[in-house]
Protein backbone atom coordinates (compact mmCIF):
# COMPACT_ATOMS: atom_id res chain seq x y z
CA UNK A 1 0.00 0.00 0.00
CA UNK A 2 2.51 2.45 0.91
CA UNK A 3 4.59 2.05 -2.19
CA UNK A 4 1.54 2.21 -4.22
CA UNK A 5 0.98 5.62 -2.73
CA UNK A 6 4.39 6.83 -3.64
CA UNK A 7 4.00 5.52 -7.43
CA UNK A 8 0.69 7.84 -7.75
CA UNK A 9 2.28 11.04 -6.10
CA UNK A 10 5.44 10.81 -8.15
CA UNK A 11 5.26 12.84 -10.73
CA UNK A 12 6.17 11.62 -14.14
CA UNK A 13 9.93 12.63 -15.78
CA UNK A 14 8.70 15.11 -18.35
CA UNK A 15 6.62 16.97 -15.16
CA UNK A 16 9.93 17.61 -13.54
CA UNK A 17 12.42 18.99 -16.85
CA UNK A 18 9.73 21.32 -17.43
CA UNK A 19 8.90 22.78 -14.08
CA UNK A 20 12.79 22.68 -12.90
CA UNK A 21 13.60 24.71 -16.41
CA UNK A 22 10.98 27.04 -16.00
CA UNK A 23 12.49 29.44 -13.04
CA UNK A 24 15.91 29.52 -15.63
CA UNK A 25 14.12 29.96 -18.71
CA UNK A 26 15.77 33.63 -19.12
CA UNK A 27 19.48 31.72 -19.00
CA UNK A 28 18.72 29.92 -22.33
CA UNK A 29 17.39 32.88 -24.26
CA UNK A 30 17.85 33.32 -27.41
CA UNK A 31 18.13 37.47 -28.91
CA UNK A 32 18.18 36.30 -32.47
CA UNK A 33 14.88 33.84 -32.49
CA UNK A 34 13.38 36.43 -29.94
CA UNK A 35 13.89 39.12 -32.86
CA UNK A 36 12.64 37.29 -35.12
CA UNK A 37 9.20 35.81 -33.87
CA UNK A 38 9.06 39.97 -32.70
CA UNK A 39 9.37 41.04 -36.46
CA UNK A 40 7.31 38.45 -37.62
CA UNK A 41 4.53 39.88 -35.35
CA UNK A 42 5.56 43.40 -36.36
CA UNK A 43 4.86 42.22 -40.58
CA UNK A 44 1.59 40.55 -39.59
CA UNK A 45 -0.03 43.80 -38.46
CA UNK A 46 -2.45 44.93 -41.14
CA UNK A 47 -2.04 48.74 -41.76
CA UNK A 48 0.37 50.90 -44.01
CA UNK A 49 4.14 50.72 -43.60
CA UNK A 50 4.14 54.38 -42.60
CA UNK A 51 1.65 54.36 -39.65
CA UNK A 52 3.72 50.40 -38.46
CA UNK A 53 6.63 52.33 -38.70
CA UNK A 54 5.92 55.76 -36.89
CA UNK A 55 4.36 53.20 -34.45
CA UNK A 56 8.16 51.24 -34.41
CA UNK A 57 9.93 54.88 -34.05
CA UNK A 58 7.18 55.80 -31.37
CA UNK A 59 8.13 52.70 -29.42
CA UNK A 60 12.06 53.04 -30.07
CA UNK A 61 12.17 56.83 -28.56
CA UNK A 62 10.34 56.16 -25.50
CA UNK A 63 12.28 52.89 -25.17
CA UNK A 64 15.43 54.44 -23.83
CA UNK A 65 13.64 57.12 -22.06
CA UNK A 66 13.93 57.52 -18.38
CA UNK A 67 10.11 57.29 -18.16
CA UNK A 68 10.64 54.58 -15.74
CA UNK A 69 6.74 52.51 -15.28
CA UNK A 70 5.33 55.17 -17.98
CA UNK A 71 7.32 54.18 -21.09
CA UNK A 72 4.22 52.39 -22.66
CA UNK A 73 1.31 54.29 -21.40
CA UNK A 74 3.91 57.29 -23.16
CA UNK A 75 3.68 55.28 -26.06
CA UNK A 76 0.58 53.96 -26.37
CA UNK A 77 -0.78 58.38 -25.87
CA UNK A 78 1.81 59.22 -28.45
CA UNK A 79 1.53 56.62 -31.53
CA UNK A 80 -2.95 57.40 -30.51
CA UNK A 81 -2.00 61.31 -30.96
CA UNK A 82 0.32 60.50 -34.40
CA UNK A 83 -2.38 57.97 -35.39
CA UNK A 84 0.83 55.57 -35.52
CA UNK A 85 -0.15 51.84 -35.17
CA UNK A 86 -0.39 51.77 -31.65
CA UNK A 87 0.45 47.61 -31.58
CA UNK A 88 3.67 47.97 -33.63
CA UNK A 89 4.58 50.94 -31.24
CA UNK A 90 3.96 48.64 -28.43
CA UNK A 91 6.16 45.97 -29.91
CA UNK A 92 8.79 48.17 -29.94
CA UNK A 93 8.80 49.88 -26.52
CA UNK A 94 8.68 46.30 -25.24
CA UNK A 95 11.88 45.20 -27.37
CA UNK A 96 14.41 46.92 -25.37
CA UNK A 97 13.98 44.14 -22.58
CA UNK A 98 16.21 42.06 -23.91
CA UNK A 99 18.49 45.09 -23.05
CA UNK A 100 17.67 45.42 -20.23
CA UNK A 101 20.45 44.00 -18.21
CA UNK A 102 22.57 46.69 -20.06
CA UNK A 103 19.94 49.67 -18.99
CA UNK A 104 22.37 51.52 -16.55
CA UNK A 105 25.12 51.53 -18.75
CA UNK A 106 22.48 53.11 -21.49
CA UNK A 107 21.13 55.47 -18.85
CA UNK A 108 24.72 56.37 -17.84
CA UNK A 109 25.65 57.37 -21.12
CA UNK A 110 22.77 59.38 -21.81
CA UNK A 111 23.49 61.07 -18.55
CA UNK A 112 26.99 61.92 -19.54
CA UNK A 113 25.21 63.13 -23.03
CA UNK A 114 23.01 65.41 -21.22
CA UNK A 115 25.49 66.73 -18.53
CA UNK A 116 27.94 67.65 -21.15
CA UNK A 117 25.20 69.63 -23.04
CA UNK A 118 23.75 70.89 -20.41
CA UNK A 119 27.16 72.00 -18.61
CA UNK A 120 28.74 75.64 -19.17
CA UNK A 121 31.36 75.15 -20.18
CA UNK A 122 31.01 71.95 -21.54
CA UNK A 123 32.68 69.24 -19.11
CA UNK A 124 32.11 65.50 -18.67
CA UNK A 125 30.11 64.74 -14.96
CA UNK A 126 32.67 63.57 -12.41
CA UNK A 127 33.35 59.78 -12.39
CA UNK A 128 31.35 57.25 -10.38
CA UNK A 129 34.07 55.49 -8.78
CA UNK A 130 33.36 57.11 -6.02
CA UNK A 131 29.99 58.73 -5.31
CA UNK A 132 28.68 60.21 -2.31
CA UNK A 133 26.16 57.96 -0.98
CA UNK A 134 24.56 59.98 1.41
CA UNK A 135 20.77 58.60 2.10
CA UNK A 136 19.51 62.49 2.74
CA UNK A 137 21.35 63.87 -0.77
CA UNK A 138 19.75 60.92 -3.09
CA UNK A 139 16.04 61.75 -1.66
CA UNK A 140 16.48 65.77 -2.22
CA UNK A 141 14.01 66.98 -5.45
CA UNK A 142 16.96 69.37 -6.10
CA UNK A 143 19.37 66.22 -7.07
CA UNK A 144 16.65 64.42 -8.43
CA UNK A 145 15.79 67.26 -10.61
CA UNK A 146 19.25 67.94 -11.52
CA UNK A 147 19.89 64.00 -12.56
CA UNK A 148 17.04 64.09 -14.49
CA UNK A 149 17.32 66.77 -16.34
CA UNK A 150 20.40 66.03 -17.78
CA UNK A 151 19.53 62.12 -18.10
CA UNK A 152 16.05 63.58 -20.06
CA UNK A 153 17.97 65.67 -22.33
CA UNK A 154 20.67 62.99 -22.81
CA UNK A 155 17.98 60.70 -23.64
CA UNK A 156 16.03 62.54 -26.05
CA UNK A 157 19.31 63.29 -28.13
CA UNK A 158 20.55 60.04 -27.94
CA UNK A 159 16.86 58.19 -29.07
CA UNK A 160 15.92 61.04 -31.30
CA UNK A 161 18.36 59.57 -34.06
CA UNK A 162 17.44 56.30 -33.12
CA UNK A 163 13.72 56.56 -33.76
CA UNK A 164 14.70 58.03 -37.39
CA UNK A 165 16.49 55.50 -38.30
CA UNK A 166 13.83 52.63 -37.06
CA UNK A 167 11.56 54.49 -38.77
CA UNK A 168 12.88 54.28 -42.36
CA UNK A 169 14.58 50.40 -42.24
CA UNK A 170 10.80 49.77 -40.88
CA UNK A 171 9.02 51.67 -43.55
CA UNK A 172 11.23 49.73 -46.05
CA UNK A 173 10.99 46.48 -44.95
CA UNK A 174 7.48 46.58 -44.28
CA UNK A 175 7.00 48.02 -47.64
CA UNK A 176 9.53 45.10 -49.37
CA UNK A 177 7.29 42.59 -47.51
CA UNK A 178 4.19 43.61 -48.62
CA UNK A 179 5.22 44.17 -51.97
CA UNK A 180 6.12 40.55 -51.59
CA UNK A 181 2.89 39.27 -50.33
CA UNK A 182 0.70 41.17 -53.03
CA UNK A 183 3.41 39.64 -56.12
CA UNK A 184 2.30 35.98 -54.16
CA UNK A 185 -1.31 36.64 -53.98
CA UNK A 186 -3.43 34.91 -56.84
CA UNK A 187 -5.29 37.19 -58.91
CA UNK A 188 -8.31 38.46 -58.66
CA UNK A 189 -11.14 37.06 -61.04
CA UNK A 190 -13.99 39.33 -62.41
Amino acid sequence: MRMQSRLINRPERHELKSSSATPLKFLSMNPARWLHEHSLKLLAIRDTPEAIAGGVAIGMFFAFSPFFGLKELSTIFFAWLLRANIIAAVLAVTAHNILLPLMPVIYRWEYTVGFWVLSHPHHWPPPLLKPTWEAHTWRSWATIYKIGKDLLVGSMLCTTPLAGLSYFVTKALVARHHRKKQAQAPPAHK
